[in-house]
């Protein structure tokens, strides 16, 4: 069985920062990596004083401020793939949702990374054996998918590739453990379990909107209160990014060829006009 000791996570935006977070407070060495110092320095800032960063952790009193500095301390950053993977028991990606983005990712992580080193993909998606196809280890290739927020949300869907070997399998859902996760076990399958059934909610939801079944406030309270949602589906998309849906939805589609997951148009129109949810302070609602 490999020890896992030292981290590496490629990609240090959103899901990057909150996974990196996740592994130094729960006492994993962790160096992080992006394209820029200025991207590093960004990533940096969000996990100490981000939404669900240190900070607030120590403010709502999960932990201590002592805590707090000694997870931070263990965060390292480099603008170097090769240099971050180059002495890591365990690699994560999580860079743009793109099949070739990640491919290279991959290559570059397997030639640079010790041979015990397990690679694994935040993915949302793509298929993880067409990752594990990119590089020589592919049975120590594997699916790690958190949620959005990492520090918050208790899933994680542990993806099995083709190859993937039972020992991956078996270290990453232990570390998942470690991490205070809940694993969930699927196959390399188109959009896994939680998103090929949300997504299709979601999409459906916002259906429903456009053909004005209900407002979009009527629709989230339909599905808060009749089916005890803690966030409606249409609150939700705001909050995954309406072009983050998209491309989701696009690829769900392209690879099931289910009608269910193809993009409404109104959802095409307000990506267009730059309305993406919270982040840019109007989706489907306007956000003050």
């Amino acid at each position: 069985m490999v020890e896992i000791r030292k981290v590496a996570v490629i990609g240090f935006g959103t899901m990057g920062t909150g996974i990196a977070q996740v592994f130094a407070q729960a006492g994993f060495s962790v160096v992080a990596t992006d394209v820029s110092e200025e991207v590093l320095k960004r990533g940096l800032s969000t996990v100490w004083e981000g939404p669900f960063g240190l900070r607030k952790a120590v403010e709502r009193g999960r932990i201590t401020e002592e805590q707090a500095r000694e997870a931070f301390s263990r965060i390292a950053t480099t603008t170097s793939l090769a240099e971050a993977v180059g002495d890591s028991d365990f690699v994560i990606e999580a860079v743009f949702e793109d099949l070739e983005t990640k491919r290279r990712v991959f290559r570059e992580a397997d030639a640079a990374a010790p041979p015990h080193a397990i690679l694994a993909s935040n993915t949302s998606t793509l298929s993880v054996t067409a990752l594990a196809a990119a590089t020589g280890r592919p049975d120590r290739v594997v699916g790690m998918h958190f949620f959005n927020p990492p520090q918050v949300m208790r899933l994680v869907e542990v993806v099995r590739g083709l190859l993937t070997s039972d020992e991956t399998v078996e270290v990453v859902k232990s570390l998942a453990e470690r991490l205070g996760k809940v694993p969930v076990l699927c196959k390399d399958s188109p959009g896994f379990v939680a998103n090929r059934i949300g997504v299709a909610a979601i999409l459906e939801a916002i259906r429903l909107y456009e053909s004005g079944v209900a407002s979009a406030e009527d629709v989230d309270k339909a599905m808060k209160l009749g089916y005890n949602w803690p966030m409606g589906p249409l609150e939700l998309a705001d909050f995954i990014g309406l072009d983050v849906l998209l491309g989701i939805a696009e690829v769900l589609h392209r690879e099931t060829g289910s009608p269910t997951y193809h993009p409404p148009p109104l959802l095409r129109r307000l990506v267009a006009a730059g309305h993406l949810g919270r982040k840019s302070g109007r989706g489907i609602h306007v956000y003050r």
